[in-house]
């Protein structure tokens, strides 16, 4: 059974809908790099970008021509960043809606009728 990193891929990346939340990484991405934007935690975002270069560059620790062993080594990597990745992107959205409503809030109100 031969696996392409591909479909590796392609599997890893349904994890907890992190094809619904490509969106939101890019958004965060984006307001990370503006003054005053969100400041993810530096792990969270570090070892998914690491992850990712691994990936594409064509030097492998275990080579993918190893049966099994070759991919399973990869598919390891994207199971243990893909998870880091939706956390902050879910951390994102609620930072993200704590930002949009900074008017007054109503703390008492009486009824008249």
């Amino acid at each position: 059974m031969k696996a392409s990193k591909i479909q590796l891929a392609k599997e890893a990346f349904k994890h907890k809908g992190f094809i619904s939340k490509i969106p939101v990484i890019i958004r965060m991405i984006k307001s990370a790099t503006k003054k005053g934007g969100y400041k993810p935690q530096l792990k969270n975002v570090l070892v998914p970008g690491l992850v990712l270069l691994y990936l594409v560059s064509p030097i492998d620790i275990i080579p993918d021509m190893i049966p099994i062993i070759g991919v399973l080594d990869d598919f390891a990597l994207l199971a243990f960043a893909i998870p880091l990745l939706v956390k902050e992107a879910e951390k994102f959205v609620a930072w993200e809606a704590s930002k949009k409503y900074d008017g007054p809030t109503i703390e008492e109100a009486e009824i008249i009728s």
